[in-house]
Order: structure tokens, then sequence, then C-alpha cells
């Protein structure tokens, strides 16, 4: 029988090459996955109105998500599939999540980049908050205090827990169409 050698940071695991399972690791989260794909995953995109806002996401339908220039934040992007799910989060000046959006393409070489290292995917508005929520309400919330838009600040592509997904959107009055 053949075995796949999976390293983590508990020690090296094996795994029968003929399991259904396959082990996964992305975006700092590890577990097992069945066929690929046990659920959907969740997000948080991170943008400057002031270069290009949620009202121009809405505006241009599909658009992809380009110009991710940090290895963490491109990993993220790689590990998207369609269907996904993401918070819209405008970034530097607002600090708020104003909508959603659905990873539409996976991840592919980004078209703004040189050498083909950096990935982008395609995204499209699936609807504004109704009440965006800021960074102050996130940070002063203990329910949110594990987020990792709070753990790492700088990061342009994050992922966000299920739990955390419905506790926002119910905060922000958004409900998948």
């Amino acid at each position: 029988m053949k075995f796949f050698l999976i390293e983590t940071r508990l020690g090296t695991i094996k795994i029968p090459e003929e399991s259904e399972s396959r082990w996964f690791v992305a975006a700092g989260v590890t577990g097992w996955i069945y066929n690929e794909r046990v659920s959907m995953q969740y997000w948080l995109i991170k943008s400057e109105p002031e270069t290009f806002s949620w009202q121009q996401q809405v505006g241009n339908g599909i658009e992809p998500w380009t110009g991710v220039r940090n290895y963490q934040a491109r990993n993220n992007l790689s590990a998207m599939r369609c269907g996904d799910l993401a918070f819209f989060y405008h970034s530097v000046s607002d600090k708020e999540i104003v909508g959603v959006v659905e990873v539409v393409r996976e991840a592919y070489p980004d078209p703004t980049a040189e050498g083909g290292k950096w990935v982008c995917v395609d995204v499209a508005a699936r609807g504004a908050f109704a009440v965006p929520v800021s960074l102050a309400m996130i940070k002063a919330d203990p329910a949110l205090s594990e987020m990792a838009l709070l753990r790492q600040s700088r990061l342009s592509v994050a992922p966000v827990r299920e739990a955390e997904w419905h506790y926002l959107c119910q905060i922000g009055q958004w409900q998948k169409p």
C-alpha cells in the first residue's frame, strides 16, 4: 500500500493513496476534506475605495481581483473555489465591510503581474450590506476577537470562519439572494 506523507506542525501524517480523503492546508487552516470539497469557504477581500470601490464592483459585474502581492494572500486566492463568498471590505479610509462577492472563476495568472507567480480570481457582486460593519464594531465585539482581519490586519485576502461569516451577515443585514 502506498501513502502520502504530509508534514504538519504536529509531525508526519500517513494517508493511504487510494483514500478519498486528502489533507488540506490553506489560509493557515488545516483539516480533512472528502472528494476535494467539504463546504463553501468564506473570505474577506480588501480594496481601497479610492482605487476600486464597491460601487465600481457592482457596476462592472464580474471583476478580476488583481494586484495582490503578498504570498499568504496569494495562497488564499489560490485556495478559493467557485461559489465561495467573500466580504468586500473598504480599507484605509472607510474601514468597513460593505458587501458580498462570489468567486466565479478560480485562480489564474494575474495579468497585471510579471513573472507568473501571482494569481487573481474573478468575483461578482452578490449584494450590499444594508448596514456596513465597521472595523471599530468588529474590534469591539468579543465574538470576533479571533478574526483574521484583526490578527493579520495587513493581509488583503483573509479567511473568515463560518460562524464569523453568519454573525457578520446578521449584523450587516445581508441575506443570500
